[in-house]
């Protein structure tokens, strides 16, 4: 279950996103809705313990946030976020999986595991691709093929599919309609309603949410509470600017932890 009461986050250039107010249950989908800028990838990153919200409060998993952010951060797991967890382009396919399963082995698994030979890691890999819809042998190079010449929707099933290595209790996912057809967003929705039906609750940004979703909207903060026509012709430019702070904030955050 993921719940919030009041949340918010404030950084150095003001509010990031404020009074954010829902409940979810656990394996639901839940689209964080709004426009480039408004703070959806921020408020993503604080509901999975990589940003330190300012104001009110969440639980996440029965964690309570802004508290247990090292605790949420073990049962919450990332698709590909710019800045934070971001695809190397350089890497295949093959290479980000296999390096993501031996960082899973090494780090993330019990010491029962670590000592058995050859573990599971085949299985799980498999699992996550199912999963997220990830079929190798229709890329044009299978495995080898670079995360660079991914079309969107695969580099999205992608970076699910790594996140889904960790097998976490939460999955969060940006961008999930980016540069999307509205038949390739029709199948990213169907991949995410699958994860969730299977009890994995899913956080996904998006512009536009499905209708059988939990929605959170996020709006794009303004200081006096009343937009004027100038801020709407400038606001994508600020809104570049916020999103890139917050994705550096995160970073350095995670990095540290």
């Amino acid at each position: 279950m993921i719940t919030a009461e009041g949340f918010g986050l404030e950084g150095p250039r003001g509010r990031v996103f404020r009074d954010v107010t829902f409940t979810a249950p656990a394996g639901s989908l839940i689209a964080v809705e709004g426009a480039s800028g408004s703070g959806r990838t921020c408020l993503l990153l604080s509901l999975t313990g990589r940003i330190r919200a300012t104001e009110g409060r969440a639980e996440v998993a029965g964690l309570r946030l802004p508290k247990q952010l090292a605790a949420v951060r073990r049962v919450a797991a990332l698709g590909s976020v710019t800045g934070v967890s971001e695809l190397d382009p350089a890497l295949t396919v093959g290479e980000h999986l296999r390096e993501r399963a031996l960082l899973r082995r090494r780090f993330g698994g019990s010491l029962r595991e670590l000592l058995r030979p050859g573990g599971t890691e085949a299985a799980r890999v498999d699992e996550a691709l199912s999963a997220a819809g990830l079929d190798l042998s229709a890329l044009p190079k299978a495995e080898r093929t670079a995360a660079r010449d991914l079309e969107r929707l695969e580099a999205l099933r992608l970076g699910t599919a790594l996140a889904l290595l960790a097998r976490p209790e939460v999955l969060a996912v940006d961008d999930t309609d980016h540069k999307l057809a509205p038949a390739e967003r029709e199948r990213a929705w169907a991949m995410l309603r699958g994860i969730a039906a299977n009890g994995t609750t899913v956080l996904a940004v998006c512009t536009q949410a499905p209708e059988d979703a939990v929605v959170v909207r996020t709006r794009a903060p303004v200081a006096d509470g009343h937009a004027t026509e100038r801020d709407a012709e400038h606001r994508d430019e600020d809104h570049d600017d916020t999103d890139e702070e917050g994705a550096a904030d995160a970073h350095a955050e995670a990095g540290s932890a």
